[in-house]
């Protein structure tokens, strides 16, 4: 997603703002991070010699070895080994913050083995703007092959490294595929080396990013790394309804933000009795609905006609009937206890006003709309009056 402030170049860099991807919106970079203690101007010299360099744009990130004779920064386009041969990515976090980053990863040092080779220069850059050009055209003529195969998946994203020599293939399935022959018409195709990796339909909207129903972006494209599961149960909690289509995100699967609210509505319900019926004089009645922001509950009760009517409740009023009916009171007027919605008062002192340009307007529009029809008869009448030129 481009930032709607500023202007990008074709390597990727916003030339509005010239943050470098970092600017404060959020949405030049996926995932993108702020580095604030590189913005202060100092050098340390027991620096972490570990680096946070993301690809294409925060779709991919991985953590370097930074070599005390490669002098970069938060910001700058370096040249990393790679399994095969090297890539190109941009430096987005570096100093003491990575440490802090690898850890809340789970990333030891020890699994660390490549590093960072140098500063990228102008024909790196050029070289990968190609690979990045490439990457549609690709997609569109995979997933064509694909289809044309038979295959049952879904491939949603191709990524080339920085020098060519090698293509990422995205793809979503149900199951296990047998794509080896769809790899041996990509590597006759495309003439580079070819890995299939499967994602979830979470990482793959991660990976492509959207508009989410708020008007924001979507989480996990900006900020969210970790998926955690996500029920039906988190919604009932919330007393949402249960609709498919308004829980589902742009993945097909449950929102993610059903999640963030859910502790403090768990927090705030253990304040109501766990109370599911009541007896009262007409009948049992059943709790419908629990709301903590009124913090009232809801019950079904059958009146004297035998309707069902829904009466609102304190939640001390619910232990008051509780306690009478462990008392063995099952008499109970619940009608009795039901709390009325406030109604707002009319206030004596309220002015109106009165629609006076209204009463203005509308005489003359209804003068102007007379004098136009007549304008239009009496023009009629006169192109009627005329005599017709005719043909001798």
């Amino acid at each position: 997603m481009g930032c709607t402030n500023c202007s990008v170049s074709k390597d990727g860099t916003p030339s509005g703002c010239g943050n470098k991807g970092h600017c404060s919106s959020g949405s030049c970079n996926k995932k993108n991070t702020f580095d604030w203690l590189a913005m202060d101007d100092f050098v340390d010299p027991n620096a972490y010699p570990m680096v946070e360099v993301s690809f294409k744009k925060g779709a991919r990130k991985d953590f370097f070895h930074l070599p005390d004779f490669v002098d970069a920064i938060t910001g700058d386009m370096v040249v990393v080994e790679a399994s095969n041969g090297h890539d190109v990515g941009r430096v987005t976090l570096s100093g003491d913050l990575v440490r802090l980053q690898m850890k809340k990863k789970n990333t030891p040092e020890k699994k660390v083995d490549l590093k960072v080779l140098r500063k990228a220069n102008s024909r790196d850059l050029e070289k990968l703007q190609e690979a990045r050009d490439t990457e549609h055209a690709a997609l569109v003529r995979a997933r064509v092959l694909s289809r044309t195969l038979g295959l049952d998946m879904k491939i949603g994203d191709v990524e080339y490294q920085g020098d060519k020599r090698k293509a990422t293939f995205y793809y979503t399935a149900e199951g296990r595929v047998d794509f080896r022959e769809l790899v041996r018409v990509f590597a006759k195709e495309y003439r580079v080396k070819i890995e299939m990796r499967q994602i979830g339909s979470r990482q793959e909207s991660a990976r492509i990013g959207g508009i989410g129903s708020c008007g924001r972006e979507l989480c996990c494209s900006t900020w969210l790394s970790d998926f955690k599961s996500v029920n039906t149960a988190a919604a009932r909690y919330q007393n949402i309804s249960i609709n498919q289509t308004k829980l589902s995100g742009q993945c097909g699967r449950l929102k993610c933000c059903l999640n963030y609210e859910l502790d403090m509505y768990l927090e705030a319900l253990q304040e109501f009795p766990k109370t599911q019926k009541l007896h009262g004089r007409t009948g049992r009645a059943e709790l419908l609905k629990v709301d903590i922001f009124k913090k009232l509950m809801y019950y079904s009760v059958k009146n004297e006609n035998g309707r069902f009517l829904v009466v609102a409740l304190k939640k001390e009023q619910v232990l008051d009937i509780k306690k009478q009916n462990d008392d063995g009171n099952r008499e109970v007027n619940i009608f009795h206890y039901q709390v009325m919605p406030d109604v707002p008062e009319e206030k004596e002192d309220e002015v109106m006003f009165a629609d006076v340009t209204g009463d203005i307007e509308l005489p003359e529009l209804q003068k102007k709309k007379k004098r136009g029809k007549s304008r239009y008869k009496k023009s009629k009448s006169r192109r009627s009056s005329k005599p017709k030129s005719g043909k001798s």
